[in-house]
Parts: structure tokens; sequence; C-alpha cells
């Protein structure tokens, strides 16, 4: 009687497998070495565009070293982008040389940074304010509910009407947006091990990761997809805790309402466990704001409300910059009124 040919190993999946067990040594490595960095001499938190971990004075060494090691591997993964998307461009359910030679760079420098902050401590933080990553990060989560539209809808399961165009520029491009708001964020930013910055330091592992293994099936795998959307949940939550415990509830329910309204729908549920999210969602924000104040509950919709707005936003400007492209190259021609 025959036997059943055992079915291929989807190397793709073991990548992802293996790099997310890295991620995971790569982050309890900055909480081990990292406490040789708690009694640093900062200066006194100076409110909301202060960044507090940074040394009192900016050093030349670490100046150049942060800039010049991100400024390297900007490049360094923009080429490998470039090469991809004109040389591969096909999907496999394997690992393309040039996802290895991916995983490897980014590796690289995951550990050149992890030196650099022993050696210098400063990221690129002495030059730039906390909102600079945060609205890079923003910008990444909103060219995702863009991108998705088309496959899961805006709100409740519903498609926006955006046209098809704008999307195919946002899917096509979308690779470039992403590593540089993944790798500006991971270098500005040292290594320091408190809480937000450790789970911080692990979701931007995981992009990582997933930038890397572009063109194979594990990196369009919607549940694995999901996870990266999902996990600013937990990072924003915590590190909004930590900021001020007084505005935890906005980040936990507002990332959670996108959840709810758009997320859940792309992952093939069935009504009843989407019920059960739903009803949960209800009663948490019920229990929360019960002695929090009902009259505060504007806060649950503050992110979901500027998430959607914002998609709009970068919908129209997408799509005057390839009507401005079409109207020059002449693909697009204006009606003459008599």
């Amino acid at each position: 009687m025959p036997t059943a040919e055992p079915s291929p190993r989807r190397t793709d999946v073991l990548a992802l497998g293996y790099g997310i067990g890295a991620c995971l040594a790569f982050t309890i490595a900055i909480w081990v070495f990292g406490r040789r960095f708690e009694n640093l001499p900062f200066l006194p938190d100076e409110g909301y565009s202060w960044y507090y971990w940074k040394l009192p004075e900016k050093t030349m060494a670490g100046w150049l070293s942060a800039w010049g090691l991100y400024t390297i591997h900007q490049i360094s993964h923009f080429v490998l982008i470039w090469y991809a998307q004109t040389r591969v461009r096909e999907y496999t359910t394997g690992l393309h040389r040039v996802n290895v030679l991916a995983l490897a760079i980014n590796g690289l420098f995951v550990l050149l940074h992890f030196l650099q902050t022993h050696l210098w401590y400063d990221g690129l933080a002495q030059d730039h304010p906390p909102q600079y990553p945060q609205y890079s990060v923003i910008l990444l989560l909103v060219w995702v509910l863009l991108m998705e539209n088309r496959r899961r809808g805006l709100i409740l399961g519903r498609k926006v009407p955006i046209r098809k165009q704008i999307t195919s520029f946002a899917l096509k491009y979308h690779g470039y947006l992403f590593s540089w708001a993944t790798l500006y964020t991971f270098w500005y930013h040292p290594m320091h091990p408190t809480l937000g910055h450790l789970s911080g330091f692990f979701y931007t592992f995981l992009i990582m990761l997933q930038g890397s293994l572009f063109f194979t099936r594990i990196h369009t795998n919607r549940y694995w997809t999901f996870v990266q959307e999902f996990l600013v949940l937990v990072h924003g939550s915590i590190v909004a805790y930590f900021q001020g415990p007084d505005i935890w509830p906005m980040f936990l329910f507002g990332f959670a309402g996108i959840f709810i309204l758009t997320q859940m729908h792309g992952l093939g549920l069935s009504h009843r466990v989407r019920w059960l999210f739903a009803g949960s969602f209800i009663i948490a924000i019920a229990w929360v704001y019960r002695e929090r104040g009902y009259d505060r509950l504007d806060e649950v919709l503050r992110i979901p409300i500027a998430d959607y707005i914002l998609v709009l936003i970068l919908a129209l400007i997408l799509g005057f910059g390839i009507f401005l492209f079409n109207l020059r190259s002449g693909k697009t021609k204006l009606r003459r009124h008599p």
C-alpha cells in the first residue's frame, strides 16, 4: 500500500518561528545587559516634547555612530527591497536569497545597535523630539488600514470607495515606507531596559522580521500580519501607563476599538465570535469608566476617529500625487469644455 509523500517543509514558516525566537532573545539581552544604565545621569523630564533617555550632553561619537549606522542600515534595506521588486517578483513558500541576506543584515544591525548603545548610548533622539518616531509609526498603521481596505473593509467589514489605483500604489510601495518608519524608530531609541523600551524593541524586531520576509507566503499571511497590527495595543498601552496612569485607557480602548471595528473582520471569524469580542469590549469599557467617569468616554473614540480620518487624508494625498504624475506623463487627459 503506497504511503503518502510528506508535505514539503515551509521554510518561510520556519524562518518566522526562528525569527520570533531571535526577537525574544534580543529583547531579553537588552533587559539583562541594560541594567548597567540604571545610574546614568539623565536630565529632568521637561514635558511632552522631551525625550528622557538621552545623555545630558550630545557627544560626537554618539551622534556619528547613531546616524552613520542608521544611514547604512536604511540604504541597505532600500536596496534589498528594490532588488526584490525588480528581480524576484514571485511569492514562494521558501526563502529567496534576498530574504536570507535581509535577515542577516537586520540581525547584524541589531547587534551593532546593541554595541552602539553600550559604547555611546545615544540614538537619534538627541536631534529629534519623541513625536517624530510616534508619527512614523502612526503613518505605518494608517497605511496598513488603507492597503487592507480592499480585502477586509475599513469599518465593520464595509469597504470605503477608494480608487484601485491608490490602493495598488500603497501596496506596491509600502515596503519603502514601512522600512523607513521601522528603522528610524529602531535607531531613535537607545536599548534601555525599561518595560516600554523592551516592548517597543520586541515589536520593532517583529516588524523588521516581517520586512525581511518579502515575497514569501508568510509575509501576506493574514493572521501573522494581524498580530503585528494588534501588538501596538500592548506596546502603546504600556508606554501610556508609564507616561501617566491617567491616559492608558485612551490607548487601550482606542486600539481595541480599531480591532472591533476593522481588524477582526479580516480574520474569517464567525458572527458569534465577533459579537463575543464586541460584547467583551463594551463590558470592559463600562467597568473601567464606572469609576473613571462616563463623561470621559470620548477618550475611547479619539484614536479610531483620528486613524480613519488619516486614512481618508492619506488616500487623497496619494490620489492627488498619482493624478499629477499621470497628468505630467500624459496618461490623464483633461476634458475641454466647448
